[in-house]
C-alpha cells in the first residue's frame, strides 16, 4: 500500500480513536505462505451429501471458525485465508462463495439441530433457512483462495476492507459513509453468521455495483472472537478510500467529534480488548 493511503488511514482511525488499524479482504489464485488457515477437509458439496460421501461427524470434528482465524491474524497482524479444502466451517465455506448450495446437514444443524450432533436454532425451521439461503446466495469466490490481512501491508487495494470497532467509535464510521455517498442507506445490517457480514453481503453489494456499508458480528456463535461490545464494519475499496479521503471535510473535525472522543476513550479504558 502506497505510504499515502497509510498514512490517511492511520489519521481517520487516530480520529476515531480507534487503536487497531483495518484488515483488507482479497481473492488470489496463489496459496499464501504464511498465516492462519484451517486444516484440510473433505468438500462439503450438496452433491457428495446426495450421494452419501460426507463424513459429517469428521467434518464437524475438524471445525474452526472462519472468524476465529480473523481473530488471530488480527492479534498477530498476521494474515488468515480460505479455500474451498481449507474452509474449517462448512457454513463458512458457503458464505464464502467456495460451496453452494448450502447442504442439507447445515441448514438443519443451524435451524432445529441434527439428532446427536443438536443445532444453533437461528432459525425456526429447515425450510425457512433453506429459503433465507437461497435468497442471499453468495458470490461464488472470485479464486482459489480469500484472504484477510492488515490492510498496510498489502501491495494492491483489496476488495474489501474492515474496521473493527465499538458503538462510540462505530458512530463516526456509521455517518462518515453517509457523508461521503449522500445515500440514506449507506449502511446496513442484514443477517447471517459473523463472516456473513464481514465477506458474503459486502461482495453481494458490491457485485450489484452499490457502495454499501455492512454492520457484522452479531452472530452469538462467532462473539468470543470479538472484544467486548464490538462489530465489524466492512466496506468495498471506493468507498474506503472517499473515506480516508475526506473525512477532514466532515463532522469529525468538529467539536462535537471532539466530545464524542471522550466517550470512546472511556469505552477504551472500561473494556481495553477483553473478548
Amino acid at each position: 500500500m502506497n505510504t499515502r493511503t497509510v498514512d490517511r488511514m492511520k489519521q481517520l482511525c487516530s480520529r476515531l480513536g480507534l487503536s487497531e488499524l483495518p484488515m483488507g479482504v482479497y481473492f488470489t489464485g496463489r496459496e499464501p505462505e504464511s498465516g492462519f488457515t484451517p486444516h484440510v477437509l473433505e468438500s462439503p458439496s450438496r452433491e457428495r451429501e446426495q450421494r452419501g460421501e460426507v463424513d459429517w461427524p469428521a467434518v464437524f470434528q475438524g471445525f474452526s471458525c472462519v472468524m476465529g482465524h480473523v481473530w488471530r491474524a488480527r492479534r498477530k497482524r498476521s494474515r488468515a485465508w480460505f479455500s474451498a479444502e481449507q474452509y474449517g466451517c462448512p457454513g463458512g465455506s458457503f458464505w464464502l462463495g467456495f460451496h453452494k448450495p448450502q447442504t442439507e446437514a447445515i441448514i438443519h444443524y443451524v435451524s432445529t439441530g441434527i439428532p446427536g450432533l443438536g443445532g444453533e436454532l437461528y432459525c425456526e425451521s429447515p425450510d425457512r433457512l433453506r429459503q433465507a439461503f437461497e435468497a442471499i446466495d453468495p458470490e461464488p469466490a472470485a479464486a482459489s483462495y480469500c484472504v484477510v490481512e492488515p490492510l498496510e501491508f498489502l501491495d494492491t487495494p483489496p476488495e474489501l476492507v474492515t474496521f473493527f470497532a465499538r458503538p462510540e467509535a462505530m458512530s463516526g464510521l456509521h455517518q462518515l459513509a453517509f457523508f461521503v455517498t449522500n445515500d440514506l442507506h449507506a449502511v446496513v445490517s442484514e443477517w447471517g453468521a459473523a463472516c456473513t457480514g464481514m465477506f458474503t453481503w459486502p461482495l453481494k453489494y458490491k457485485a450489484m455495483g452499490r457502495e454499501v456499508a455492512v454492520v457484522g458480528g452479531w452472530d452469538p456463535s462467532a462473539r468470543k472472537y470479538f472484544k467486548a461490545d464490538e462489530l465489524c464494519f466492512t466496506v468495498p475499496w471506493s468507498l474506503f478510500t472517499k473515506m480516508t479521503d475526506r473525512f477532514e471535510e466532515s463532522f469529525l473535525s468538529t467539536k462535537t467529534w471532539d466530545k464524542q472522543l471522550k466517550k470512546v476513550e472511556l469505552s477504551n479504558r472500561t473494556w481495553g480488548n477483553r473478548a
